[in-house]
């Protein structure tokens, strides 16, 4: 019997010797049953409340080419944490008569799946909900609940000092460069490329860009936007939940009144004045886009999104031959580099036309698609699945038919 070994660790976790335990031990499994391990699928770091990950999917693809008969896990939890993720791999295995296998429990059938996906899906939500009663308590006493935002430090000389944090001096002056030029007229985009140009790093050593400053108010991120910096620790401002369809993680604000927040002077980096003229300017513009309305934006909850342009045919698939980054519409006509214009760190001024670049890649397109070799091909490989799929039905059916005959 062909095998194969699925594992996993958490991010929460963060050891990689449990991959190789975890191996190790489904290997020994396999050999006491005399089964042979064809191959091993692994998730290092990897959430198992998400089901959109690498070696999971990979598993469950080659699951629908039966290339093998039997997967082995350390326990249930490893494939998910989602009770319907579990069940939903349960399923394709079945179907594909693929049986499934952990060294404690043997074969796991449905009601494995339905009691240990049950258990496994309280224990994340008990462990979510212990996580955001640490944070509470941690930011109840004034410190940080997780991150470090730009500015600060971590300081920690005893076990009861996590969450605190100290002012980094040259870092702080940067924090009121920024504060005084945007409230002085300097737009977010003209602010990064000053400081890109003169070598300033950003946070966690990066390049800065616009959207490091401007953020989202109304979720309280971006540097202009972080309260921590007029001496104010916020907390709980969002919700995060991930979208079941792409696994992305999405913020939801919260009521204000489900708001936490805690005076931290000895954090405060800008004074009041300067802090409400920021506020301001940003109001201002709020006010101004918010008559920036058509039918297409109408609605939209952040009024800077009213200004975000359509997507077009090549929209994300673009890339500067000299940095790397995206090329964008840089007006109604033209593609430009993205990091020359947002960020001021690309020497590339060459610029695109929208027609003439789509005109060149769907004569590409046409070009390649249709040519004789890449046709045939389509149709070999076409004629060969089909081939695959009769004969795996006609040999479950010879299968079922045995079986049936053995019972009468």
């Amino acid at each position: 019997m062909r095998a194969v070994i699925y594992a996993r660790y958490s991010s929460d976790l963060q050891r990689e010797a449990s991959i190789e335990d975890q191996i190790e031990v489904c290997r020994r499994y396999a050999k006491a049953q005399g089964w042979t391990v064809v191959d091993s699928y692994t998730d290092a770091a990897i959430s198992g409340a998400s089901r959109f990950r690498p070696g999971f999917q990979k598993l469950l693809a080659d699951a629908g080419q039966r290339k093998f008969d039997i997967v082995i896990c350390e326990a249930i939890d490893r494939l998910g944490r989602r009770l319907a993720d579990t069940a939903d791999l349960k399923d394709q295995l079945t179907f594909q008569d693929i049986r499934l296998f952990t060294p404690t429990l043997g074969e796991i059938t449905t009601i494995h799946v339905a009691v240990m996906g049950m258990m496994a899906q309280m224990a994340l939500k008990d462990l979510g909900e212990k996580t955001k009663r640490g944070q509470l308590g941690r930011v109840l006493k004034g410190r940080i609940p997780a991150g470090i935002a730009y500015g600060y430090r971590s300081i920690k000389k005893a076990d009861d000092d996590a969450g605190m944090r100290e002012i980094v001096p040259e870092k702080a002056a940067i924090v009121r460069r920024i504060f005084q030029e945007y409230a002085g007229g300097k737009t977010p985009e003209a602010i990064v490329k000053d400081l890109n140009r003169e070598g300033v790093r950003g946070p966690e050593g990066r390049e800065w860009s616009n959207t490091t400053l401007r953020g989202q108010a109304a979720r309280g991120t971006g540097l202009l936007n972080n309260t921590l910096y007029r001496g104010v620790l916020e907390w709980n401002r969002c919700s995060y939940i991930k979208n079941p369809k792409t696994g992305k993680r999405i913020a939801r604000p919260n009521p204000p009144d489900q708001w936490e927040s805690t005076e931290v002077p000895h954090l405060r980096i800008i004074d009041e004045a300067l802090w409400e003229r920021v506020k301001q300017k940003q109001g201002a513009i709020r006010a101004r886009l918010a008559g920036t309305t058509d039918d297409a934006t109408r609605g939209t909850s952040n009024p800077l999104n009213r200004t975000h342009r359509a997507r077009y045919l090549l929209s994300g698939l673009l890339r500067c031959r000299c940095c790397g980054g995206d090329y964008i519409m840089l007006n109604k006509q033209s593609y430009g580099c993205s990091n020359r214009k947002r960020k001021g760190t690309c020497d590339n001024a060459v610029t695109i036309r929208r027609e003439e670049i789509d005109a060149r890649v769907l004569i590409g397109l046409k070009e390649r698609l249709l040519a004789p070799e890449l046709v045939q091909s389509f149709l070999e490989g076409y004629a060969d699945e089909v081939k695959r799929e009769r004969e795996r039905q006609k040999a479950a059916h010879a299968q079922h038919a045995q079986i049936g005959r053995a019972h009468v």
